[in-house]
């Protein structure tokens, strides 16, 4: 460093603090991250609830977390913040609070009650769940991905498949019948949702749900009835979104072959994008 006889000693005090401070991250790159560290700790606190034996609790902490998830990629893009950081954060925080967060309290809630198939079936969840993670990952840089390119998924995205796994549990705490929390029942459901976590079933995409324009207020109708809903018989309302996914997915299968078959050459490769423009993908 070269010494400035002009500098008095305040000013080479001065100016040596305000360049590591422009070297740090701004506010605009930090508040995307911190919003998924905000949804690893929401998932991790929903297996403290589980522990307590506060299933309900547990479900909504994974919900919140599903709902951070979704906005923390929509964050980074508004703010122009997209990093590989954040994207291999936003995949790890997504393995634990839709991955093992869930497995462990289903797992705490009935499937302990077998040790050894409830044990496995909640090893498949999250070990399918991580693995389609990886996958995720894997592709961001590829340019040939005929789902993506016609607007669909591949498999049912993680946070999807926390919602689907936890699908007994709202028929058990909405009607208290025990036939909802068998083990068995619940252990076949699991390596279920697990299978369709790791799939290549197509399934339908934000940019698919496009309702006419005639339809458009009725949407809008809807979703306030939903959140009524959800307000008033939150279990029983969840349960029935639930369904409504599990009723799309064929649906999905149906109007992708159709797009195929009327698209017979190569579809327009998929120019390669951060995992955080695509939150709901993973």
């Amino acid at each position: 460093m070269i010494d400035d006889p002009s500098l008095e000693a305040g000013d080479r005090f001065e100016r040596g603090p305000r360049r590591r401070l422009a070297a740090g991250l701004s506010m605009r790159a930090i508040v995307p991250n911190a919003i998924t560290a905000a949804a690893l700790c929401s998932g991790l606190t929903g297996i403290r609830f589980a522990i307590a034996g506060d299933f309900e609790k547990s479900i909504l902490a994974i919900i919140l977390a599903g709902l951070l998830d979704g906005i923390d990629g929509r964050a980074a893009r508004l703010l122009n913040a997209q990093t590989r950081f954040g994207a291999e954060l936003d995949s790890l925080a997504d393995s634990i609070s839709f991955g093992v967060a869930p497995a462990l309290i289903v797992y705490l809630w009935t499937l302990h009650q077998i040790p050894s198939l409830g044990w496995i079936s909640a090893l498949a969840f999250a070990i399918c769940c991580v693995l389609r993670l990886a996958r995720f990952n894997s592709r961001l840089d590829m340019l040939d991905q005929p789902h993506k390119s016609a607007g669909f998924l591949t498999g049912v995205p993680a946070p999807l498949g926390a919602g689907l796994a936890f699908l007994p549990m709202y028929l058990w705490i909405a009607t208290t019948r025990p036939e909802f929390a068998n083990p068995v029942f619940v252990s076949l459901w699991m390596v279920l949702n697990a299978f369709l976590m790791i799939s290549s079933i197509p399934t339908l995409g934000w940019s698919r749900m496009r309702p006419p324009g005639s339809l458009r207020l009725v949407v809008i109708a809807l979703v306030g009835l939903t959140v009524a809903a959800l307000l008033t018989e939150t279990w029983f309302t969840l349960a029935a979104i639930t369904i409504v996914y599990l009723l799309l997915i064929p649906v999905g299968l149906v109007t992708y072959a159709r797009i195929r078959r009327r698209s017979p050459a190569p579809a327009i490769p998929a120019q390669p994008v951060p995992a955080y423009d695509v939150p709901d993908a993973s």
